[in-house]
């Protein structure tokens, strides 16, 4: 057998023949663009796996790993939000030399993506409608759609519990009680505290990409046909968790209701 190298051993030579520039000639920007959208797409793969393995602890209530990988969570989503930085580096006028080439290409379409809303508890079908997919990604999402989401796990995992969680109301009661005696409960608490920073992030990470979006086309629509900067504006409203952010309401103002 080969001797195994650094190389060998993370596929070098395989990973940076992937860089491949269509415009013509290459624009110098066009590489740092590729780059930076290969490498979300390699930390979305981890993240993919790291929400697995959270999803897997709350089904088998061990809360206390779940903080620990929800802390690795969170920091590859300060990573993914520091990434922006270096896509600002690149003026509009430098993107819009090689955009027309995206086209019809639309991070729209990345599945990884869609997989981690999904899996979050952000089960928007209509997005399947607008994804150019193959037959076997199609059915990986299909799959991701109608598995549980980190949002029905945490519900089931304070069923568990004892607590009410079979309406709405009930839901918003549970988390008030519990914040609310956050000793009596603390793995419950910092869990939860945990699950909102994970969402927090992931709309930091959305406001900083429109805000970067803007700054690069304006107005303009977006390669793959979307409204651009309007569409994206709109995700914003998107939560994993809203009932741990609409209990923060009620905190300190008396019984809910």
């Amino acid at each position: 057998m080969e001797r195994l190298t650094y190389g060998s051993y993370l596929r070098v030579p395989e990973l940076l023949a992937l860089q491949r520039p269509l415009s013509t000639p290459p624009h110098h920007d066009e590489m740092l663009f590729i780059i930076i959208h290969q490498v979300y797409e390699l930390w979305f793969k981890q993240l993919l796996h790291e929400l697995e393995a959270v999803l897997e602890s709350l089904q088998s209530d061990r809360l206390l790993r779940t903080a620990k990988q929800l802390g690795r969570v969170h920091a590859i989503q300060r990573l993914l939000e520091a990434q922006v930085d270096i896509l600002e580096t690149m003026t509009p006028q430098e993107f819009n030399a090689f955009r027309d080439h995206l086209r019809p290409a639309s991070g729209f379409q990345s599945l990884q993506f869609r997989e981690i809303e999904f899996l979050g508890g952000l089960k928007k079908t209509d997005a399947l409608k607008h994804l150019d997919a193959s037959a076997d990604e199609r059915a990986r999402l299909e799959r991701r759609l109608n598995a549980a989401t980190l949002r029905d796990e945490l519900f089931a995992l304070l069923g568990r519990r004892g607590f009410a969680v079979g309406t709405h109301d009930e839901r918003i009661a549970t988390l008030k009680t519990i914040y609310e005696d956050a000793d009596a409960q603390y793995d419950l608490y910092l869990l939860m505290e945990n699950l909102i920073e994970f969402d927090e992030r992931f709309l930091l990470w959305r406001g900083r990409h429109i805000r970067m979006v803007e700054r690069m086309i304006g107005g303009k629509m977006g390669t793959g046909g979307s409204l651009g900067v309007t569409y994206l504006a709109t995700t914003l409203e998107r939560r994993f968790f809203p009932e741990l952010w609409e209990v923060r309401t009620y905190l300190g103002a008396g019984n809910y209701g």
